[in-house]
């Protein structure tokens, strides 16, 4: 059987719930929507750290934040571990990035303390090959603008800020999917390929391109949900930190909300170009699309923007799976747990390949087949730390100022309880099936306890596997158990 195409498409900073598919009363996607009709969308999907270089760590790897270690946007990627690239090698592709993957170089690989590499926290997973390289200053696309006749001297930052006052079709997610475009139709290999598309919208500044700036009245955007009237001292913190807090004013929060709604259909328009180009290609019918994000956006809630801490906004994100060769359970919704980490043990399926070792996530292949796995998880898990963004202070020689090491959080959520550890000892427990809202606290120490217990369980059982399931003996290395490949 001939090996399918796979179009990896992440839309950066999308929170699950901004989907018509899902629900929303006012944000339309009705490509996004057509995709979940032609695929299987995962209800309960999220991503297992922020901000972007950790959560996209997660879904590169398939492993949890505790394992890979990616705490930052800077932190290195461990050279040791395997990939979404480096899989889909030995599987026969050629990695094709147009975007960017976020992932910083491991300074044991870098050519001497003046490689460029070291200069970045956006840098190229090992494996990818960039077709279309839009880290740092987006220079393709600044590039661009300025042979339009666009003055691009405020840099690509001031350019994102300022989408809504050029038109649509010099936008940077349009500029993307030209590109994309251009390179289906001048393919001359009929080789299956492997394509990973990562968009940079929604991600802020806040500023829908074109007519999309003004197509979600501010009025009809409804308001954020508040912060608790009690609030663990993070949360303060949070409250007072510039491009984390949300403004006070309510119609520059409803303004900020009515651009991130138009960035969302903006780039939903963009997803409907790539379906026709892929129909027109001749290659729908041979690809497998993958569409998710790294993270949510908190858009006001709890008073904060951006992606912080153990909020499920920042967490939420949306999947939507179309394998044209697992038709069974195209059009339905997975209402069970699924993260992140679940997106690498499903490829390595898809392609024939042994699901690697490190991996903490399952193949979503049951799922996809519409049949219910043998077992499967009853809660999601994720992680956040702050360490380098939040706490600046003089730290005393090492080993013995360990303060950093306390500023991170781990939680645990099921259907109808979210728990949340500090690593400074503190916790929060929610009752979030009497309020969705996560500001309702849990006050059955019993309830607490069990949550506690449940996310020591799911620490334990995730350990760093590297050599645990090898015994070297009788003159070799075996694979325990013996059974086991």
């Amino acid at each position: 059987m001939k090996r399918p195409n796979v179009l990896l498409v992440t839309l950066d900073q999308f929170r699950a719930d901004a989907l018509s598919a899902a629900g929303h009363p006012l944000v339309r996607t009705p490509h996004l929507d057509e995709l979940a009709r032609h695929g299987v969308r995962f209800d309960r999907h999220y991503t297992q750290s922020t901000p972007c270089s950790p959560g996209r760590a997660g879904l590169y790897t398939g492993m949890y934040q505790m394992n890979h270690r990616v705490v930052a946007n800077g932190t290195p990627l461990d050279r040791r571990f395997d990939n979404v690239a480096l899989l889909a090698r030995r599987a026969g592709y050629r990695p094709t990035l147009f975007g960017y993957t976020d992932q910083s170089i491991d300074p044991r690989v870098a050519l001497g303390p003046d490689d460029p590499r070291l200069s970045s926290y956006e840098g190229l997973l090992p494996g990818f090959e960039w077709e279309l390289d839009m880290s740092g200053p987006h220079r393709p696309w600044v590039d661009f603008l300025a042979s339009r006749g666009y003055d691009v001297s405020g840099g690509h930052m001031n350019l994102l800020a300022t989408e809504h006052e050029r038109p649509v079709e010099v936008s940077v997610s349009t500029f993307t999917t030209d590109r994309i475009i251009d390179w289906l139709r001048c393919r001359d290999s009929d080789e299956p390929w492997f394509v990973h598309a990562s968009y940079l919208r929604p991600h802020p500044p806040y500023s829908a391109p074109g007519e999309y700036a003004t197509m979600y009245d501010p009025a009809d955007v409804g308001s954020p949900i508040a912060p608790a009237d009690t609030r663990h001292p993070f949360h303060d913190l949070l409250l007072t930190v510039d491009g984390v807090a949300a403004p006070t004013d309510e119609a520059r929060v409803r303004h900020l909300r009515a651009q991130y709604f138009g960035m969302i259909t903006a780039v939903d328009a963009e997803m409907g170009r790539l379906w026709r180009a892929l129909r027109e290609s001749g290659a729908w019918d041979d690809t497998i699309i993958v569409l998710t994000t790294d993270h949510g956006e908190q858009l006001g809630d709890h008073g904060l923007v951006q992606k912080v801490a153990w909020f499920e906004e920042s967490h939420h994100i949306p999947l939507i799976w179309r394998d044209p060769r697992r038709n069974a359970a195209h059009g339905t919704v997975v209402d069970r747990f699924t993260e992140s980490i679940d997106v690498l043990p499903t490829l390595a399926e898809s392609w024939g390949q042994d699901v690697p070792r490190q991996c903490d996530g399952l193949p979503l292949t049951p799922f996809l087949d519409g049949v219910e796995p043998p077992q499967w998880r009853d809660g999601a898990s994720w992680e956040f730390d702050w360490r380098y963004a939040l706490i600046p202070f003089d730290a005393n020689p090492w080993p013995w100022d360990r303060r950093l090491d306390e500023c991170n959080l781990a939680v645990h959520r099921t259907l109808d309880t979210a728990y949340v550890q500090f690593g400074d000892g503190s916790h929060l427990c929610f009752d979030i099936g009497a309020d969705p809202t996560w500001r309702t606290t849990v006050d059955d120490p019993a309830r607490t306890l069990n949550m506690a217990q449940r996310m020591l369980m799911w620490r334990s059982r995730h350990l760093d596997r590297t050599h645990t399931g090898f015994l070297v003996q009788d003159g070799g290395i075996g694979v325990w158990p013996p059974d086991a490949t």
